[in-house]
């Protein structure tokens, strides 16, 4: 499918090392969006830069570590000094550490916090001046949160991970209410099992075993599925705003 609307824009894409982020700026980039990938792993972000430079695109690698809010600050400089004013802002960055309540593993907590909900907070403060300055001057202007579908279907385990994904929908919809009158979209996706280096960080051996079990019994979604949807909602006409999407394996749904 061809995204016409993309030709022009301007996107940070953060977490665009692996996974959702990765597949999102390709296609991105593939329908004339210019992109500022945001990661902590250079290495990757230099090779898909080329990557999508060799493939006649537009791609700015920027080393950022969400947790900290120096260093998104200096990213953001970056980004700006580079491309100017953002229109378009996919805040993918997140990790996944379930574990029993009672395990007690107050480190995973703390890390889900800062990365899941602070850390994105971070980026929309970043950015959030830009997206309002392209929505003053007359473009279309995109906030696309990814959260999961763990933020109202309860998992045993997950109860942490599915507490910082509720507080990203939410967050987007009552960022909704103060950016959607400023003709600023705000859009909240919520994906089912999906193919992903995500699940790689679990530090508990059975439930790791439950995940891959489940990628066993079901046909997950891909990266580039979540990239197509993120690609097709920001491309509609700036009127249309496709506010909350739930996407899922056809098995799972």
């Amino acid at each position: 499918m061809s995204y016409e609307n993309l030709t022009g824009r301007t996107a940070v894409i953060a977490g665009a090392a692996s996974g959702m982020g990765e597949a999102t700026a390709l296609l991105l980039a593939r329908n004339g969006a210019r992109v500022a990938l945001l990661a902590r792993r250079l290495d990757r972000l230099q090779t898909l830069a080329a990557k999508i430079e060799a493939e006649g695109g537009v791609a700015l690698p920027v080393p950022v570590d969400v947790t900290d809010s120096e260093s998104v600050q200096a990213a953001a400089a970056q980004v700006h000094a580079a491309f100017g004013t953002v229109d378009l802002l996919v805040n993918s960055a997140g990790v996944m550490l379930p574990n029993p309540i009672t395990a007690g593993r107050e480190d995973e907590w703390l890390r889900m916090l800062n990365t899941n909900v602070a850390g994105r907070l971070r980026l929309i403060r970043a950015f959030t001046g830009d997206l309002l300055a392209a929505a003053d001057a007359g473009r279309t202007a995109d906030l696309v949160n990814i959260s999961s579908i763990g933020a109202h279907v309860p998992f045993p385990t997950y109860a942490v991970y599915g507490a910082t994904q509720a507080a990203i929908t939410q967050l987007s919809a009552t960022l909704r209410t103060e950016l959607g009158p400023r003709r600023v979209r705000v859009t909240n996706i919520e994906p089912g099992l999906t193919d992903t280096e995500l699940g790689t960080h679990i530090d508990n051996a059975e439930l790791s075993g439950q995940l891959d079990g489940m990628f066993g019994a079901l046909e997950a979604l891909t990266a580039d599925d979540i990239a197509d949807l993120i690609a097709f909602t920001t491309s509609r006409p700036a009127r249309v705003n496709l506010r909350q999407a739930v996407i899922l394996p056809t098995q799972q749904a």
